[in-house]
């Protein structure tokens, strides 16, 4: 199994509108085949604590069977397409992958 964790950092001048696509085109992410299962949330209102970081606006969770599945995700058109429509929406992304 491969855990794909992405955080996004959103530009504070984007509109309503556009937060509302961003995460539609975020929640689009899940048709691609080799998506297991896939989370896509935003902070938490936990209680704030030093060790926690909830600076981000959106974050995405993928589950892939394996390293190809994790490759195949990552060439798919559905991501390829997402990352060239939204890529200037954001100022910031830090991404995790675990095996």
């Amino acid at each position: 199994m491969l855990v794909h964790t992405v955080y996004f950092w959103l530009k504070p001048e984007l509109t309503a509108q556009q937060r509302a696509d961003f995460q539609r085109g975020v929640e689009s992410l899940g048709g691609i085949k080799a998506v297991e299962k896939m989370y896509v949330g935003t902070p938490a209102a936990t209680e704030k604590r030093p060790i926690i970081d909830s600076s981000y606006s959106v974050g995405l969770t993928v589950i892939c069977k394996d390293v190809a599945g994790h490759d195949a995700y990552q060439i798919d058109p559905i991501h390829l397409s997402f990352v060239n429509t939204f890529k200037t929406f954001w100022f910031k992304v830090q991404i995790y992958d675990a095996a």
